[in-house]
């Protein structure tokens, strides 16, 4: 059983590598070593050197970043700070500043930038709860 633990542990490490590779070589995106992304979260790679994510932060599976607008016909930077969370299913548009220490609730759709240390939730995002704190990935510290 713990060697079928281990095998586990080392294909997901090799798959995370294998991700991050062609996230930042490939398409360009300015991703910390120490973030981690779902292998559901949808990054888009249209204008990929426009997306940002800081150290320690973490996107859930099923969400969505853009850096571009087809309609508009814009390419904007789109940026996560350090220690954030991003929900399942989120929804982040091109042109947004998240802050460092944020936790983004499942399902919501951030369409404005949002300040450090702060929880946003809904659609459009609101925050909740200010002044909060994260430890690694986004965790809440209480």
């Amino acid at each position: 059983m713990n060697l079928i633990k281990a095998l586990r542990r080392r294909v997901w490490l090799i798959r995370i590598k294998v991700q991050y590779y062609s996230l930042t070589r490939i398409y360009g995106m300015d991703i910390d070593k120490t973030a981690r992304i779902a292998y559901g979260a949808r990054m888009d790679k249209t204008y990929g050197q426009g997306l940002h994510i800081g150290a320690e932060s973490c996107v859930a599976g099923g969400a969505i970043i853009y850096t571009h607008d087809f309609c508009r016909n814009i390419h904007l930077d789109t940026y996560i700070g350090k220690r954030c969370f991003i929900g399942a299913n989120a929804i982040i548009m091109p042109g947004v500043k998240i802050g460092d220490e944020c936790v983004i609730g499942a399902g919501s759709i951030v369409t404005k930038d949002i300040p450090s240390n702060c929880m946003a939730v809904g659609n459009p995002a609101r925050i909740i709860k200010d002044n909060i704190r994260t430890k690694k990935f986004g965790q809440l510290i209480t």
